[in-house]
């Protein structure tokens, strides 16, 4: 017999990319962690992933291996559920400008983490109405962007703002930067203003998406440049030193979470270490400054 939490640790391995990532949305620690996979490829007499310093990726048996898993935790999970009982359902926020492109792969890895009998509810938008629904019980869980600091919620990196936009993107000598920004009131777009009217550029609204994607799109087609997160714009390259454009500040990633519930934990141990796992993929700095923090407020970003 397959041990089965064996399995969902290969599968959250997977997903994460990383085993201290798996162990977090997991609940345990890395070191379990390897050993529990450790023993499923003796068990399967086959080596299911290839591990290194800072990633793990399945091999092609694993790959392989990866189809049954997934469909055996289904079913185990199905198998425990009463028919009649309703599916728990936890509804989360999440920033456009913490997350922005980065939300399908961190919807993926939330899913791998969440029991599959729970549903989950996922709202997008700016961080101060998204704040507002948690604080209103309206959301069990939320990741915002904050530029202006604070104590409050648990610290899940910092992701530097950058200019993002077509390589091919040129500026005229003496002309405004045209920006491609989400609508007033957006922390980042704040930010950005106060660089450039700091720098003695002056600037004007370009194109206003409403969305990060649509900000992207737009800026990748040389509308304007947009001021944004390396999660949130994919890890497209910052063009600021080339344009000659001043450096935009880094931000905090925060969680604020309530786990009321057995799946509303799963769910924030899962959008910790998914967010940490994006924000790692693009800056090694980024997962070794995130640390517990608490006390009060400050204002969220958009």
């Amino acid at each position: 017999m397959l041990d089965l939490e064996s399995v969902r640790l290969f599968v959250l391995a997977v997903e994460f990319g990383n085993l201290t990532r798996a162990a977090e949305a997991a609940g345990t620690v890395q070191p379990v962690v390897s050993q529990r996979l450790k023993a499923l490829e003796a068990r399967l007499g086959r080596r299911l992933l290839d591990r290194s310093p800072r990633f793990v990726r399945p091999t092609a048996e694993g790959a392989a291996f990866l189809v049954h898993a997934r469909a055996l935790l289904a079913a185990h999970d199905a198998a425990l559920r009463p028919t009649e009982a309703p599916a728990p359902r936890v509804a989360i926020g999440l920033s456009d400008h913490a997350v922005g492109l980065g939300l399908p792969a961190l919807l993926l890895r939330l899913r791998a983490a969440l029991p599959a009998h729970a549903a989950l509810d996922v709202r997008s938008g700016l961080s101060i109405p998204l704040r507002t629904a948690f604080d209103d019980g309206e959301l069990d869980a939320v990741v915002l962007r904050r530029e202006a600091g604070g104590a409050e919620g648990e610290l899940l990196g910092l992701d530097p703002l950058g200019w993002r936009g077509a390589s091919s993107f040129t500026l005229a000598p003496g002309a405004p930067v045209p920006l491609a920004v989400l609508a007033p009131p957006c922390g980042v777009r704040a930010a950005a203003e106060r660089s450039l009217d700091s720098a003695g550029r002056s600037w004007r609204e370009a194109y206003r998406g409403g969305s990060c994607a649509m900000l992207l799109a737009g800026a990748q087609v040389g509308l304007g440049v947009a001021p944004m997160g390396r999660v949130s714009a994919g890890g497209a390259p910052d063009l600021g030193p080339a344009l000659g454009l001043p450096p935009l500040p880094a931000s905090e990633i925060v969680l604020f979470g309530r786990a009321a519930s057995p799946e509303a934990g799963a769910v924030l141990r899962g959008l910790a270490a998914g967010m940490r796992a994006a924000l790692g993929a693009f800056s090694p700095e980024g997962s070794r400054t995130a640390s517990r923090r608490g006390g009060r407020a400050a204002p969220p970003s958009a």
